[in-house]
């Protein structure tokens, strides 16, 4: 065995010289194509380098070849750049050639789009009109849709097709059915008009509902649907309930009074939901007060929702006996209720709340916060999300100041709201910020980022940070980017402690599969045996359905446990 590992060493060190005169002479390659206008070449050469994961090798031969004037290399160079969190050196090197080259005007008008910069229409409309580049065209017809112009988005989109142009047909389909839909809903109105009819006006509605996913990405949709909600709601009390919950979804903070005003209107009509309803935003705005008494309201007119939520409400501010009360009056034969119920009786035998979940902190950790206090502001804003239901968009105000003062969770807590709130630009800023200064779920978050963008060496460096924390799973990812380069000694402690560590964890078979492989690589034959057993067993399920089929670069870096079994089993029965 001992022998056998010299030689795996051995075979490992030629490899090594070997890649790296590789590197050499087509980076060399590459400066020189550059420097004698042989795009063609160029790109050939930057293509090894990016196929093979040798970004950190490749970075200083695409300075000079883009220094001498490759269009290529700058786009390149620069989206490395952004992956790697130099956003200004990746604007500066798109610019430097977008009105030249296609690719460079579609990254440019990505990164101004990503910033909410208006420029970015500027470059798809150059990457389309002077280069022809498909989703600099696909981008502007989602820029047309997001001004509210659906019919010129499909129309533009059809335009000028080419065969292989496929890509435009989803977003057209898109366009044509939230238009077809508008359409059906103002349809509907106008009968429900005619007729004076309140429970048409409101079944009207609702195409509307299945389209609110879509009114972040195309805000210029949100005045025509409005527009129809205003006409369902003077018909309609429970309309008007519909209108103040779309205000509250796509409006600023400005729309509360008159989403609110709407809600009080409906109730004093008699439509017993808008109670309910007042109780679920207040508490999704942190006003547990409020929503509360609205709660109340509507659980004392029978409401099984509101007693519901008012149960949990009351549970989570340790009002243990008023919370089994309310819950109780939804239905003690309610599965969801007996284990409620158990749940209360197991607070009861642990005391008290810590600091961290104890909601009746929440007014003095407010009053502070309301004075400058950040970390009063970051406690009060976790124990609301944490605890008391608050909706992700009234938690930016209370968690952002800690972030900004330069707390690592803080900053972590704040990338996930944003992610929640589907916002990737300040999402991937606070990650790499709290990345950055050390937290291991943010750095966890980095490396997949990186490694999304096939920038694995990067990737391989954040996963290594995030395994400082001693996790299986963070182990597990920097352990598997390692065996995949081919540093098996380096791989085998960070895959050792996921494969005896993991327990039954998520992605225990791919913590096998790469374990066995690193083992059999360093000529522990008798050892890899267990590992790549397990892996073989389970393969299929569970790793080839996390990352899908379809991906030829992923299937192309993923290890065979089947393979690897094979030639252990093989090499044993030899020896």
């Amino acid at each position: 065995m001992a022998q056998e590992s010299q030689e795996t060493q051995r075979k490992q060190a030629a490899h090594q010289k070997q890649a790296a005169q590789e590197i050499q002479a087509h980076g060399e390659a590459l400066v020189a194509a550059a420097r004698a206008g042989d795009t063609e070449a160029a790109r050939r050469h930057t293509d090894f380098f990016v196929l093979r994961g040798h970004v950190d090798e490749g970075i200083p031969y695409w300075e000079q070849a883009a220094a001498a004037g490759d269009a290529f290399s700058h786009y390149t160079l620069a989206r490395y750049r952004k992956v790697r969190g130099d956003r200004p050196a990746a604007d500066a090197l798109y610019r430097a050639v977008a009105d030249r080259h296609a690719g460079c005007a579609y990254g440019l008008g990505v990164l101004l789009k990503e910033n909410g910069d208006p420029e970015a229409a500027e470059w798809f409309r150059r990457g389309w009109e002077d280069g022809r580049h498909l989703d600099c065209k696909i981008e502007l017809g989602k820029l047309l849709a997001a001004q509210g112009r659906l019919e010129e988005a499909a129309k533009f989109l059809m335009s000028d097709v080419e065969l292989g142009d496929i890509a435009v047909f989803r977003w057209v389909k898109l366009f044509e059915s939230i238009r077809a839909d508008f359409d059906s809903v103002a349809a509907g109105l106008d009968a429900a008009e005619a007729a004076g009819d309140a429970d048409a006006a409101e079944e009207a509605l609702r195409p509307l509902f299945d389209l609110e996913q879509h009114f972040r990405d195309y805000p210029g949709l949100i005045p025509e649907a409005a527009g129809y909600y205003r006409r369902a709601a003077a018909l309609s009390p429970s309309a008007r309930v519909d209108q103040a919950v779309f205000l509250e979804a796509t409006g600023t903070e400005a729309s509360w009074p008159e989403a609110r005003g709407l809600l009080l209107q409906a109730h004093q009509e008699g439509y017993d939901g808008a109670a309910y309803v007042l109780g679920v935003l207040h508490e999704q705005r942190g006003d547990l007060g409020d929503a509360e008494h609205w709660y109340g309201l509507a659980a004392t007119g029978g409401h099984p929702a509101a007693r519901w939520n008012l149960g949990l409400l009351c549970k989570r501010q340790r009002r243990l006996e008023e919370a089994e009360r309310w819950l109780r009056e939804v239905g003690e034969d309610d599965e969801d209720v007996v284990e409620q119920l158990a749940r209360i009786a197991a607070l009861r035998e642990s005391g008290e709340a810590g600091p961290g979940k104890d909601l009746r902190r929440l007014p003095g950790l407010r009053e502070r916060a309301e004075a400058g206090d950040v970390h009063a502001s970051y406690a009060y804003g976790k124990i609301l999300g944490d605890w008391a239901g608050a909706d992700a968009r009234h938690l930016l105000r209370w968690i952002e100041p800690a972030a900004l003062a330069g707390d690592p969770q803080a900053a972590y807590d704040l990338a996930e709201l944003h992610n929640t709130l589907r916002a990737p630009g300040p999402r991937d800023h606070w990650y790499r910020k709290a990345a950055e200064a050390g937290h291991h779920e943010a750095c966890q978050q980095m490396g997949w980022l990186s490694e999304y963008h096939r920038d694995y060496q990067e990737a391989e460096r954040w996963y290594v940070r995030a395994a400082g924390d001693g996790s299986p799973l963070h182990a597990m990812f920097a352990g598997k980017l390692k065996a995949q380069r081919g540093a098996y000694s380096e791989a085998e402690p960070y895959l050792r402690t996921a494969w005896e560590e993991g327990g039954d964890f998520e992605y225990g078979t791919e913590a096998a599969g790469y374990y066995g492989l690193v083992l059999h690589r360093l000529g522990r034959l008798t050892e890899a045996v267990e590992p790549l057993r397990t892996a073989a067993a389970r393969w299929e399920e569970d790793v080839y359905a996390r990352y899908g089929m379809d991906d030829l670069n992923v299937l192309a870096r993923m290890a065979d446990p089947e393979e690897e079994l094979a030639a252990v089993e093989a090499a044993l029965a030899k020896a």
